[in-house]
């Protein structure tokens, strides 16, 4: 790491969780780069669709327990 950003970080560790969070935030949006104009827009598409078949009942949801359950399952052992 260069001298310039161990400084930077160094004057990062010294704000607040939250102030951390916002510039580590900033952050990572600067490398992920602009995001595609109609990104949001398809995203909110996607959701509503999905809404609309649950609401229909073409969707059947699965209890959160069997959601952590299969999430703890995949975990990769440390």
């Amino acid at each position: 790491m260069s001298d310039a950003a161990r400084h930077v970080l160094d004057q990062a560790l010294q704000l607040t969780v939250a102030e951390r969070a916002q510039v580590a935030a900033e952050l990572l949006a600067s490398i992920d780069g602009e995001p595609e104009a109609d990104a949001e827009q398809a995203w909110a598409g996607e959701i509503e669709r999905r809404a609309e078949r649950a609401l229909r009942g073409e969707s059947k949801g699965l209890d959160a327990d069997e959601v952590w359950n299969r999430v703890d399952a995949n975990r990769l052992p440390s």
